[in-house]
């Protein structure tokens, strides 16, 4: 930042110094618990230390509280992990019950994001039918909001008694769940437009109804890729492309990453397994009630609170299993 060129870049400088300022947060955050640590320690060794044990517990408890807290986001040391994210909800083969499976999903995402104090803003949805989603682009803005919903990229299945079957039959329906992070235009990826292909079309409603007069929406495929991003709930065409273009940088910095990680694991000798079906969670409500993460074994007994958004201990439990994995 000292140099004389830093500004010549000025989207770039301003992310940088963003980043620098957050760095120096956390580093005054661990310095000031590792004063009170030592101020604490202290005065536990002082002569009349026992007239004040119950407040010695309790800041023992506090400063506990703060380093899990700081220690927790140390585990989220990946490339784009401080970013914001952009998160995607396929339906899977099912119908109805795959959609309405998808808006489930899509409700735990939002209230999680409202529990972190996040932001939230639909880029493309497509609606059932009769219920549910056929798939829907959500933008969460936040701070290390990539790095928290990492975790959640791959095939859910949710096991249940159909509220769509006459018969209150038991089913089972997939979704599909895709996390890229949201990358600012500042020169990280590189995209020459001849590597493009895109489409404008009439942004289309509930049911494939027209909500707009004017062919805003926009569809951006990466040719060499086959990468296909589309966006149409922005006010114009302009932002819609600008919209679209953020998600594939970020789809093709996620890309890049993966393969730079799996080129190391195959140069530390690791063997490479494909996981059945990229199958990462289930939900199950019927016969009993359980949630497993089929990576970590991590589970809960209350599917409930897990679909209301409470994702911290699947979150963390992967982000250890990562680290023990590397």
């Amino acid at each position: 930042m000292a140099r004389s060129d830093f500004w010549n870049d000025s989207s770039a400088a301003r992310h940088t110094a963003k980043r620098a300022e957050q760095l120096r947060i956390e580093l005054n955050e661990w310095s000031q618990l590792e004063k009170n640590v030592s101020d604490t320690l202290a005065l536990a060794q002082e002569e009349h230390a026992g007239l004040l044990k119950v407040d010695i517990e309790e800041d023992y408890k506090r400063y506990l509280s703060q380093f899990e807290k700081l220690e927790f986001l140390v585990l989220m040391n990946g490339l784009y992990d401080e970013h914001s994210t952009v998160l995607s909800i396929h339906a899977g083969t099912g119908g109805v019950d795959a959609q309405d499976w998808a808006e489930m999903l899509f409700r735990m995402y939002t209230r999680f994001a409202e529990k972190k104090n996040w932001s939230t803003e639909v880029v493309d949805m497509s609606r059932g039918m009769e219920a549910g989603i056929k798939s829907v682009t959500l933008k969460i803005e936040g701070r290390y909001a990539y790095g928290y919903l990492k975790a959640e990229a791959g095939v859910h299945r949710l096991v249940r008694i159909s509220p769509f079957d006459a018969e209150g039959m038991r089913h089972t329906s997939f979704a599909l769940v895709d996390v890229v992070p949201e990358l600012p235009d500042i020169g990280e990826i590189d995209i020459p437009e001849t590597d493009l292909r895109i489409d404008v079309y009439r942004s289309s409603g509930h049911g494939g109804q027209s909500v707009n007069t004017t062919d805003s929406a926009v569809r951006i495929v990466h040719i060499p890729t086959n990468i296909t991003v589309t966006c149409q709930n922005e006010r114009s065409q302009h932002q819609n492309k600008a919209t679209a273009m953020m998600i594939l940088r970020g789809k093709l910095a996620q890309r890049l990453e993966l393969e730079r990680e799996k080129e190391e694991r195959i140069l530390r000798g690791e063997v490479l397994s494909a996981e059945w079906g990229n199958q990462i969670r289930s939900y199950v409500v019927h016969p009993y009630k359980l949630v497993k993460d089929h990576r970590t074994e991590y589970e809960s007994t209350d599917p409930q609170a897990v679909l209301g958004g409470e994702l911290d201990a699947f979150v963390e439990a992967y982000l250890r299993w990562r680290k023990q994995s590397s």
